[in-house]
């Protein structure tokens, strides 16, 4: 918890209220969870996948 007060702090995330500082911390967490579960999906799925080129 430190850590992140720390980076709170230290950051533009300070000067904004808090409701906004947590929507953005929100919007953060999210998008990073999306990306290890996509990267997730990718590694125990890309295998058997088919990757068709053409026109």
């Amino acid at each position: 918890m430190d850590v992140l007060n720390d980076i709170i702090q230290k950051t533009a995330l300070s000067l904004f209220p808090i409701v906004l500082r947590s929507l953005v911390l929100l919007l953060f967490t999210s998008i990073v969870a999306m990306i290890l579960g996509m990267f997730l999906m990718l590694f125990l799925y890309g295998p058997n996948g088919t990757i068709h080129f053409g026109y």
